[in-house]
């Protein structure tokens, strides 16, 4: 039986408990007092401690949604986890996260889409949906404080460890759901944020410097624009083929990559600041993570209405980008 809507049935988050405040990033890095803010919009941020992995993380945020949206683990026909942090970069970590949570009827798949990465999977997770009729987990999370160089100013001061999930489960019940999508890349921009090491054009070596291993960031402002450029394409792109217009969007849920960009798209889309949802301040950027996880942050503070309209931008290396218009 195929079925002609996804459900969003439940949200859930995980992040580390050792916070990281800007001064010390800012004491490290010799940037004044307040530096950090004014560019970034962060005040502080999560990182993880040596003994949590990217699949422990992965885990707690797909267990808080499975009790979120009352499931069983035997319930999931699939995992989809969107992660540039996988525990090792062979076996894919999915399958470890769906064993850990007891997904014992699932297919499990990591999906390596950089900031970009949970637009994907809920896109590829609402045809899956449909087509087979059986619920979707969707976790996106990251530990980029160990990819991070500590000594770079433009990685340093930006990323962290987090992980946000969301089910999707079948419906028969009209206008909900995936109502337009848009996905985008501009391999022209493959090298704006990279980690050199570890692929097959640049294997893993005896005596490899440290920073060859850790994420670097080339040319700060040509993301911004590039990603700012991105997301307000992709994200109109998704209204005009929801055929609806950026005044029906309820709540506009970018990915939270600094608050300078948060702002110019949600201009370029004509949304005001009310209805943008935004964690960067407390949370910092986890890369895919922050779109499920400011999600799943909104819900708890003011729930999630029938009725709304969702609209979630992203972008980052690759490059790779797009949007998803959703209801409830």
């Amino acid at each position: 039986m195929t079925f002609v809507a996804s459900r969003m049935a439940g949200l859930g988050h995980a992040v580390p408990a050792q916070r990281i405040p800007n001064a010390v990033i800012e004491e490290r890095l010799g940037l004044e007092a307040g530096w950090i803010e004014r560019r970034t919009g962060i005040v502080t941020r999560s990182y993880a401690t040596d003994d949590l992995a990217l699949s422990d993380l992965a885990a707690d945020a797909g267990a808080a949604a499975l009790a979120n949206a009352g499931l069983n683990p035997e319930d999931i026909g699939l995992l989809l986890l969107a992660t540039s942090t996988p525990d090792h970069l062979l076996p894919p970590s999915a399958p470890l996260v769906a064993h850990k949570l007891g997904l014992k009827n699932a297919g499990a798949i990591d999906l390596a889409g950089a900031c970009a990465g949970f637009v994907y999977a809920l896109t590829l997770a609402d045809g899956f949906v449909r087509t087979q009729g059986r619920p979707v987990l969707i976790i996106a999370g990251n530990i980029l404080s160990r990819r991070i160089n500590p000594q770079e100013q433009a990685s340093a001061v930006l990323f962290a460890d987090a992980a946000g999930a969301v089910v999707l489960t079948p419906s028969n019940e009209p206008n909900i759901g995936l109502l337009g999508a848009d996905l985008g890349s501009d391999g022209s921009g493959y090298d704006l944020v990279k980690i050199p090491a570890g692929g097959s054009r640049e294997p893993f070596a005896p005596n490899l410097p440290a920073e060859a291993t850790q994420m670097t960031i080339a040319y700060g402002q040509d993301l911004f624009v590039r990603a700012v450029d991105m997301m307000s394409t992709c994200g109109q792109r998704a209204l005009d083929r929801a055929q609806i217009t950026s005044a029906e969007i309820t709540r506009f849920v970018p990915h939270q990559a600094n608050s300078r960009i948060l702002k110019v798209v949600a201009h370029r889309l004509n949304i005001d600041a009310g209805r943008v949802e935004s964690s960067i301040a407390e949370f910092g950027n986890s890369s895919a993570a922050t779109i499920p996880l400011t999600l799943s942050l909104s819900h708890h503070a003011r729930p999630l209405m029938a009725g709304e309209r969702l609209l979630m931008s992203a972008a980052g290396a690759g490059l790779t980008g797009g949007a998803v218009v959703f209801a409830l």
